[in-house]
């Protein structure tokens, strides 16, 4: 059984490179074990509105599930990319744990779902990825096996600070807000703020997508970048659009708003390069949903505090 390092590796850059090249072979294999580990969460959870249930969460060693329940225990499973090992971690106190290396989704499939039998905790998940093309059933996939540590924690600690920040955006929205989750299908993070009316009806759309956007909402994210833009970036949307959003007047003035991908989008070596990347991304955070906000006439003064109520010393 693994222990955990007490000499983890320091990283010293809240916000280093990530270019898509370098770590593409890693982002696929990465995306696929959280596809897992989320589908056992989606398996055995009860359904939130908009999906809230089956997101990861950022934790100080990676991404966690936060704890669940199955089968009459608690349990939680966390990916530590300190210790390079998945941790499924029930109530009995015996830890279980699935190496993360160089190794096929299918290797890593079949060991997750017998250590979880081992358990007790036998969970029937469609191993079926989503949300990406060309998917591979996680029981054949030895297409995806790289793991290159380096840039799985430069991953992490992008999305652990981006999280901080954006908790920091929430914390001045009194209205309905999402957590600061980590979506394992579109692989991205995001935090939501919602006017309280109901959006039109998405007429065609699927149920995760009816589901998802049955009310009106302002999204903040982070996401690495895939084909259709590859390069990891901020992003911002409102949905429905009102018009004149794709014209809004945005900070920083590197802010660019994106006609395919329907948003405003914000390079992340943009941010890493400011003299302030905290503020330049609250910037944009706040500029976008105000944006938004202003032009769906949403009722501001009753959704939003005048002042943070944190403390940052």
């Amino acid at each position: 059984m693994a222990t955990r390092s007490h000499h983890a590796p320091v990283l010293t850059n809240r916000w280093p490179e990530l270019p898509l090249a370098a770590w593409r072979d890693t982002r696929d294999t990465l995306h696929m074990w959280m596809q897992i580990i989320g589908k056992v969460r989606l398996a055995i959870t009860p359904v939130i509105n908009h999906w809230w249930n089956v997101p990861l969460y950022v934790s100080e060693r990676g991404f966690t599930t936060m704890a669940m329940s199955h089968n009459n225990q608690t349990f939680s499973m966390e990916l530590d990319f300190l210790d390079d090992v998945l941790r499924i971690m029930p109530e009995d106190g015996r830890e279980r744990t699935v190496v993360l290396g160089p190794r096929s989704v299918a290797d890593f499939y079949a060991a997750v779902m017998a250590e979880l039998r081992d358990a007790g905790l036998e969970v029937k998940i469609w191993p079926m990825p989503v949300e990406i093309a060309n998917p591979i059933r996680f029981e054949l996939d030895d297409v995806h096996h790289s793991y290159d540590k380096e840039y799985v924690l430069r991953f992490w600690q992008i999305v652990a600070h981006a999280t901080e920040v954006f908790t920091k955006f929430r914390a001045r929205f009194i209205g309905k807000a999402s957590p600061v989750m980590w979506f394992w299908g579109t692989f991205d993070l995001s935090v939501s703020r919602f006017s309280g009316r109901r959006a039109p009806p998405l007429y065609g759309a699927s149920r995760i997508e009816q589901e998802a956007y049955s009310h009106e909402v302002s999204s903040l994210g982070w996401w690495p970048g895939d084909s259709r833009l590859e390069k990891a970036s901020f992003y911002s949307y409102v949905a429905p659009e009102p018009a004149g959003y794709a014209k809004a007047t945005i900070m920083p003035a590197e802010a660019y708003y994106h006609p395919l991908l329907k948003g405003w989008y914000l390079d992340h070596d943009a941010v890493r390069a400011s003299p302030n990347p905290d503020q330049t991304l609250l910037d944009f955070a706040e500029s976008t949903y105000e944006a938004a906000a202003t032009l769906a006439n949403w009722n501001r003064p009753d959704l939003e505090r005048a002042e943070p109520i944190y403390h940052h010393p």
